[in-house]
């Protein structure tokens, strides 16, 4: 998903902003046959990603720019872990600094947080699943990140999948549990056998007539642990169970122990803070 395409025109739009004319600073502070050393280091521990972006970050600002010891997508570190070794022109170098450290900074995090979600339910045999809840023009590399903490990717875009909420189902015409079930029906034939098909309740009356229809899977939004437990019996395999909403640390624990089989997630994007990593120079070097 992370193509070498959309690396390149993210990397591109991200230094164009940052420096449009030119770095006046390091233009006029920095000789330009100056040369830096310089290690991304962790301040604190974590799950690395964005080391492609990284990588791109510096090369096209200037092709010069040597990285090395760059750490793998989704590699764990500790406080004072060099993830990076970067040497070139410096004037360069400071110059892509910023783009390099937001990208790796924000992606870093949002696997870090995912890697904690995917270990407080390690053992249930539920996955964690992010949501479309992205930054606008950033979602593949966040969903990205997701996958570097051990998460899954839930849908990318509105056309990846069929997801049916209580609207939809209004306009299809189901207002009770028989045209529900046969609207779904309707629907499965009119949709290819590849696309899935997600339908969302709030209510565990609705389960039945959904689960009787062929669908993919079952979204279980907002409910209580006790009603969860039953709407995963009361399917019984005939789709995937996702539980979603009022999802945090203290919670996925015991929602995994219903017996779901996705919990979908999403503060693992639109709740991650960035980590502290910082470009420090090498000693000595000039």
């Amino acid at each position: 998903m992370l193509t070498t395409r959309f690396v390149e025109d993210a990397v591109r739009r991200a230094l164009t902003e940052d420096a449009p004319w030119g770095d006046v600073t390091a233009e006029l502070v920095i000789p330009a046959a100056a040369r830096l050393e310089t290690r991304l280091v962790a301040r604190e521990r974590g799950v690395f990603a964005g080391g492609p972006i990284v990588r791109e970050a510096f090369r096209q600002t200037d092709p010069r720019i040597e990285v090395h010891a760059l750490t793998e997508e989704g590699a764990r570190f500790g406080a004072g872990d060099v993830l990076a070794e970067i040497a070139g022109p410096a004037r360069s170098i400071l110059t892509a600094e910023r783009v390099a450290l937001n990208f790796s900074q924000r992606l870093s995090g949002i696997a870090t947080l995912t890697a904690r979600f995917v270990s407080a339910v390690s053992g249930s045999g539920a996955r964690i699943a992010d949501t479309r809840k992205t930054t606008p023009g950033l979602r593949v590399f966040e969903k990205h990140a997701v996958r570097a903490g051990g998460g899954t990717n839930h849908r990318f875009s509105l056309s990846d999948a069929v997801m049916v909420k209580d609207n939809h189902l209004a306009a299809l015409g189901a207002v009770d549990d028989e045209t529900t079930t046969a609207a779904l029906r309707t629907l499965r034939q009119r949709v290819g056998h590849t696309t899935a098909i997600i339908v969302e309740v709030d209510r565990l009356d609705q389960v039945e007539a959904v689960a009787s229809a062929n669908v993919t899977g079952i979204l279980l939004d907002n409910f209580e642990l006790a009603d969860l437990k039953a709407a995963v019996q009361l399917v019984d395999g005939r789709a995937v169970c996702e539980a979603s909403g009022g999802v945090d640390l203290s919670t996925v624990r015991d929602i995994a122990a219903t017996g779901v089989d996705v919990i979908s997630v999403g503060q693992l994007t639109h709740g991650a803070r960035a980590l502290d990593l910082g470009l420090d120079a090498v000693e000595g070097h000039e």
